[in-house]
């Protein structure tokens, strides 16, 4: 586990490297690199239980002016979204499309209620991990956003899901989850992900006062998550930053890179302050936290077909840095979940050098 950690590294930092010599045309500005930190916790919802911990390390290009820039991209994940952006010209000529690329590398930890029984709960979710790499890219233009991703990791003890908990619980003088021999057993996952951005309705009222709309579609496939989603953001607040939105941790969901490169001024600016609220709304046909693994008898629960989350938060962008916090209240996702709605803590730094 650790050589292939190793290797993930060592691939995103020469991807990195290679994305900032990517040759522009000289009057093209193609804005900063942009890296963000995510921490999601359900201690911001006083649990301990369900979708208690995320963690996502993100890195996005300066904007790239052809998809032929865009350097260690796999061919087929190019032609895919150039297909996409063929048939868009027959429709909506002359969107003058830039791009950017992106990385990633992320955990994300699942428990049932009770983590002091070392008795399988039948009737609660699993015990699951799940560790990962992403590479993604977009394709926008001011008010469109397109993104593809492939996420490919290890779900079971291999995700070091059960090592973190029980660190974090030691250093916090907490009580040590007893229950993770019950969970999923190793099994390599993978998701491809596609997701359109539009930001409407936008409105300047003046004295650096503006809002927007932002609403997304999208599509999961894989042995992790097959799922239809769709939802919507609506901002408001002073010197609105003209990117995407922002967005808790999921595949494709987050960009922090600003519309188009046009629009890089607007995020120059000395302080900008904003508040937000979203909602977005799944129909889920696998999941494998809850359905269990793919290959092999695992413990399993009922799952619920439609899921909801209602978001609210708020961000404050100073100079080069992005700061956001959101609290994020979840539907119900299988049968027999003893809480109406679980809630949890998103926390967010993006940094543009």
């Amino acid at each position: 586990m650790l050589r292939r950690l190793t290797s993930l590294a060592a691939w995103a930092a020469l991807l990195a490297c290679a994305a900032a010599a990517a040759e522009a045309p000289a009057d093209f500005d193609p804005g900063p690199h942009v890296v963000t930190f995510t921490f999601e916790n359900d201690l911001f919802g006083d649990t301990d239980a369900q979708y208690t911990n995320g963690m996502k390390l993100s890195y996005l290009s300066p904007d790239l002016g052809a998809l032929a820039d865009a350097p260690g991209v796999p061919a087929w994940l190019l032609g895919a979204v150039s297909r996409i952006n063929a048939l868009e010209e027959i429709y909506f000529p002359d969107q003058g499309r830039e791009f950017n690329v992106g990385f990633a590398l992320g955990q994300m930890m699942y428990t049932p209620d009770d983590t002091q029984a070392t008795a399988l709960i039948r009737d609660d979710r699993p015990y699951a991990g799940w560790l990962y790499g992403a590479l993604t890219l977009v394709s926008k233009n001011a008010d469109i956003a397109d993104t593809l991703e492939i996420q490919l990791g290890m779900i079971g003890p291999a995700s070091l899901a059960e090592d973190a908990q029980k660190l974090v619980h030691d250093i916090r003088d907490l009580p040590l989850p007893r229950g993770w021999d019950n969970q999923l057993d190793n099994e390599p996952g993978g998701v491809l992900y596609f997701e359109r951005k539009w930001r409407l309705a936008a409105r300047d009222f003046g004295a650096g006062l503006s809002g927007d709309v932002i609403a997304h579609a999208g599509l999961a496939l894989g042995n992790v998550y097959d799922y239809l989603a769709a939802g919507g953001e609506l901002r408001f607040g002073w010197n609105l930053p003209r990117d995407f939105g922002t967005s808790v941790i999921r595949p494709g969901g987050d960009s922090n890179a600003p519309a188009v490169s046009s629009a890089h001024g607007v995020r120059a600016r000395e302080l900008g302050v904003y508040g937000f609220a979203a909602f977005g709304g799944r129909l889920v046909g696998r999941d494998i936290f809850l359905d269990g693994n793919t290959f092999a008898d695992s413990h399993d629960v009922d799952k619920k077909i439609a899921v909801g989350d209602f978001i609210i938060g708020g961000s404050v962008v100073w100079r080069a840095a992005k700061l956001s916090y959101a609290q994020v209240f979840r539907t119900k996702e299988f049968d027999g979940q003893r809480r109406d709605r679980h809630n949890f803590g998103s926390i967010s730094l993006s940094l543009s050098f």
